[in-house]
């Protein structure tokens, strides 16, 4: 395993660098630190299979570094371990395409427990960040149902997907982005891919197209539905 991680603060960054390096042994890591050091990193070697950042460093405003990082990283999943602890910088995060952010006042168990998730394709949020609003309440839900399922070990005869979780699996299935079924259902990305994970674990499966043919096999959704 290949991970980038990037941070401007030397202790962190060194104390991160040793958590991840003990919890995968074989991997390479690479560290830097600022925006500017991200994007050579890339330019010379787009292979990482990781990459962790904070947000508030030199070399560029964050939003737009996120999203230069989202383009040259391509599929390469995002995490942000960061101080900043904002609703709405959190919601932008999840709009260019970030898998994960992390508080930096997490323990080395939650880091390594998020990231994964991450890696396991799906998505991190802190339970802290989210507001009341309807589509954060949404995710919360959904992480809430993904917690329960880790801690009670359900299979997927146990638990049963919920009318939004269904609408989600009939737009995967007709072969639609995570953006445009974000657009259909009037739902953020970031949102859609929450469900999405959760989608995964209740149904047993570790990918879209056998969400979806697991998903006509109970029932869920009608083969019609599914353009596979």
């Amino acid at each position: 395993m290949k991970i980038l991680i990037a941070d401007d603060h030397e202790l962190f960054l060194n104390g991160l660098e040793f958590v991840l390096s003990a919890e995968f042994n074989d991997s390479q890591i690479i560290t830097v630190k600022n925006y500017v050091e991200i994007f050579e990193q890339l330019q010379k070697q787009n292979d990482f299979d990781l990459i962790v950042t904070d947000l508030a460093m030199p070399g560029a405003n964050w939003l737009q570094a996120l999203e230069k990082i989202h383009g040259l990283a391509k599929d390469t999943p995002i995490v942000i371990i960061s101080a900043v602890f904002d609703n709405k910088i959190l919601q932008k995060t999840l709009e260019i395409g970030v898998a994960g952010y992390i508080p930096k006042s997490s323990s080395n168990k939650l880091i390594l427990s998020a990231i994964h998730l991450v890696l396991a394709g799906g998505v991190y949020i802190p339970q802290e960040m989210l507001s009341d609003k309807t589509d954060n309440q949404d995710v919360s839900q959904e992480m809430n149902k993904l917690k329960t399922l880790d801690e009670n070990n359900e299979t997927k005869t146990e638990k049963k997907l919920t009318p939004r979780q269904i609408e989600v699996v009939r737009a995967i299935g007709k072969g639609l982005s995570n953006k445009l079924i974000a657009y259909q259902l009037g739902l953020t990305e970031g949102t859609v891919k929450v469900h999405i994970t959760v989608i995964l674990k209740i149904l047993g499966v570790t990918n879209r197209t056998a969400a979806v043919i697991e998903a006509v096999k109970q029932g869920y959704i009608n083969k019609e539905d599914a353009y596979l």
